[in-house]
């Protein structure tokens, strides 16, 4: 396709993880950038390529995923023809809901400046983790979090402070994909909330950085929980990050509970 003349929108988008196999495109496999790709080629009628803020594993959920791609001045005119007395785009929106898998929903639809890439130009990414903390397992929240009991809250922020700031991650990522490749992020906000959901009580785990390592959010909860459970002394987080070792730390916490909940962009 001729590059000149093409212009960028952005898709922000929702879905529920556990139909899927991850984010990113993959043969014979349900996949989130795989849908998004088909609908927009039955749309428009050619085939696409996007590009996403952060690719998610299979089981994890997305509030506000990014997904960037571009049209032509002709596609972008006839777009714009459709939506004359309507919302702009509010048609190809509703026409990527009605075609994409039921777990996805398409929420808004804008244009960028050309060039933007979803990937590249975001600032910072947050995601959300929900741990289920009542004795009982939860029924309401069972496919959205992780049912771990009660938990020492007070211990896993103190445990956690030293995680803040720019430094090497490589304790908190999958060991093979750290081979040969850079492991320093820059971590910008740990935080902890008690909520309800439906009468079931949850603590919340925000944590917001410029970019992250494969499995990199669902390993530092995972390490925290030990905390939180009183089987691991709080100094026992610093130790891990130390390590520089996947094996120092703790288990890698379940898809389910995990959403990547928005990204920044600056203005």
């Amino acid at each position: 396709m001729d590059q000149t003349g093409l212009h960028t929108l952005a898709l922000t988008v929702s879905y529920r993880g556990a139909a899927f196999s991850g984010f990113a495109r993959q043969p014979d496999q349900l996949t989130v950038q795989g849908e998004l790709e088909r609908a927009l080629g039955v749309t428009l009628r050619r085939e696409f390529e996007t590009t996403c803020a952060g690719r998610t594993d299979a089981g994890v959920h997305a509030r506000g995923q990014i997904v960037s791609f571009e049209v032509t001045e002709d596609e972008l005119r006839e777009l714009d023809a459709r939506d004359a007395s309507r919302a702009r785009f509010a048609s190809l929106r509703r026409s990527l809901n009605a075609i994409t898998h039921d777990d996805i929903s398409v929420t808004a639809i804008s244009q960028q400046a050309d060039g933007f890439s979803a990937r590249f130009d975001a600032t910072a990414r947050e995601y959300r983790y929900f741990l289920a903390v009542d004795e009982v397992p939860p029924q309401f929240m069972r496919d959205f979090s992780w049912h771990v009991g009660p938990l020492d809250v007070a211990a896993m922020e103190r445990s956690s402070r030293c995680l803040i700031g720019e430094q090497d991650f490589k304790s908190f990522c999958r060991a093979a994909s750290a081979v040969d490749k850079p492991t320093c992020r820059n971590l910008m906000t740990v935080e902890f909330e008690s909520i309800e959901r439906f009468g079931e009580p949850l603590v919340v785990v925000r944590v917001v950085g410029s970019s992250f390592l494969h499995s990199m959010v669902r390993t530092i909860v995972g390490t925290l929980v030990e905390v939180g459970r009183g089987r691991k002394p709080e100094q026992w987080v610093e130790q891990t990050l130390k390590a520089l070792d996947r094996k120092a730390a703790g288990e890698c916490a379940p898809a389910q509970g995990l959403v990547f909940w928005e990204v920044r962009y600056d203005d």
